[in-house]
Order: structure tokens, then sequence, then C-alpha cells
């Protein structure tokens, strides 16, 4: 009864990765111009750096501020380095397009 019930696994196993073969359907390239494809990678890579940098940048605010009410210089000076290192990296787009990088 064991070795039915393996074989009839193994065969709808089977049955269903053949099936899946062959009604695989064919993806076709978007557009004959595939620089467009890599813009749109860059466009949607250079968002999450964005991201990254303006929740490091929201962090750096709340270093900054809880340094205040603290007064603590060292925590000033961390929230500041972070809140202008979320600036860089917010704005890593703009500022490589204005040097002529990008």
């Amino acid at each position: 009864m064991k070795k039915s019930m393996v074989r009839r696994v193994g065969r709808v196993f089977l049955l269903s990765l053949c099936v899946g073969t062959l009604t695989a359907a064919t993806a076709y390239a978007a557009g004959d111009d595939p620089l467009a494809i890599v813009n749109n990678l860059s466009d949607f890579i250079f968002s999450i750096i964005k991201a990254v940098g303006i929740i490091i940048l929201g962090w750096g605010v709340v270093q900054v501020g809880m340094s205040i009410q603290s007064h603590d210089a060292s925590q000033r000076t961390q929230g500041l380095l972070c809140l202008f290192g979320g600036l860089l990296i917010a704005f890593a787009k703009e500022i490589l397009t204005l040097i002529g990088a990008v």
C-alpha cells in the first residue's frame, strides 16, 4: 500500500511538471530600445537609494532633536553627520547629474 502511494505521488508530480513545462508562456521583450530597459532599472535603483537616504535623513533629524533635548554634544555631532549623509544619499542622482557623471 505504501509503495503504491509513493508511485502515485511520483506520477502526479511528474505529470504536473510536464504540464507546467508545456504550458509555459513565452515572454517577449517590451519595445525596441534596450537602453530604455536599462534606464528604467537605473531609475528604480536610484528611487530605492533616495528612499534609504530620506530614512537616514529622518533618523538624523531625530538624533539632533534628542541631542538638543539632552544637551549631548557627541550625539549632536552624530546626528548632524547622519543628517548631512542622508541629504547626500537622498540627492545622489541629482548630484551625479550636476557634475556630469550620469
